[in-house]
């Protein structure tokens, strides 16, 4: 019986990932070092990744506030039914309770012709215009009874069904350009992908043109690590670890842009909401979400530093004669 085979990590191997690893920290640090040599090059390098990854960035979160808003409204579903002026209180009541025990029905509000006119008082701008109405010495409101009537189901299916009552003069339904701005917040997230997608082509080639005049610096480095038989990842790695840090920089670059728009439109959009009674507000990215951010433009910096490094390795590798 023989005893079972062991692998044990020998000394050479050891010393093979220590300099592996050894390798990649000083890639890693001097990349940051050769960025700083160059200052006003990294600042152009940067700057134009930064413009480049911003732009659509800006359109997904404008996109997204747009979507926020629009959410609320997808969610205020109510059909609303003018009835007629002759419906008193009791008729009103009466039918609003017996859509109440509709199945298709979620839920009724009954609204009086008093509570309209308030309404119209202080939220539809129409204040002086009422008091006009008042000064005239009306004895009766003119507005009918409203029934505000929020659909379980389908609720194209249910203004139909309402439309249908005797009670009712007017219904009110509004999915109509729901559905439309719907689909233009479809086709503004497909813009923001195909402009991500280009642009994010373009910030990846402004690295790789970048890491290539670094790389004609050290040409004739590069052919002595070569001819000592150095592998092509070994020359590769610190222009890899400077694409990624130009990413880096140029993802956290355009975050800083985008948030300091959002400060400068924050107040004076909230004024404007706020003179439609409403309290939306601009928000910035999520914490996971900039975090996604400067990863993604980090490894597209380490993409394009990574096609034109492989591309040059490939032209100048050495061959047996």
């Amino acid at each position: 019986m023989t005893a079972p085979a062991t692998h044990t990590v020998t000394p050479r191997s050891r010393s093979r990932i220590g300099a592996w690893l050894d390798h990649h920290a000083y890639s890693f640090v001097a990349s940051i070092g050769r960025m700083l040599g160059k200052p006003w090059a990294t600042l152009l390098t940067v700057g134009v990744m930064a413009v480049a990854l911003a732009l659509p960035l800006g359109l997904w979160g404008a996109l997204s506030n747009v979507e926020r808003l629009a959410g609320d409204v997808r969610q205020s579903r109510q059909v609303s039914v003018f009835l007629q002026s002759s419906v008193d209180a009791g008729q009103a009541a009466a039918l609003a309770d017996t859509l109440r025990g509709d199945a298709d029905v979620a839920a009724v509000e009954l609204r009086t012709p008093d509570q309209g006119l308030a309404e119209l008082h202080e939220r539809g701008g129409l204040g002086e215009a009422v008091d006009a109405l008042d000064s005239l010495g009306l004895d009766e409101n003119p507005l009918p009874y409203l029934l505000l009537v929020t659909p379980a189901g389908d609720e194209r299916l249910l203004a139909d069904r309402l439309q249908s009552l005797p009670q009712a003069d007017v219904v009110q339904h509004d999915a109509a350009w729901r559905e439309r701005l719907d689909g233009w917040l479809r086709f503004g997230l497909r813009l923001a992908a195909v402009l991500a997608v280009l642009l994010g082509l373009g910030a990846a080639l402004v690295v790789g043109n970048t890491v290539r005049l670094d790389i004609q610096q050290r040409r004739e480095e590069i052919g002595v690590l070569q001819l000592l038989g150095a592998t092509d990842g070994f020359i590769r790695r610190p222009f890899l670890y400077l694409g990624a840090w130009y990413g880096l920089a140029a993802g956290a670059l355009a975050l800083l842009v985008l948030t300091g728009t959002q400060l400068a439109l924050r107040a004076p959009l909230a004024e404007l909401a706020a003179s439609y009674g409403s309290d939306f507000a601009l928000r910035g990215f999520a914490p996971l979400h900039v975090l996604a951010i400067v990863l993604a433009a980090a490894a597209l910096g380490w993409l394009g530093a990574g096609l034109v490094t492989g591309h040059y390795l490939r032209q100048t590798r050495p061959t047996d004669t």
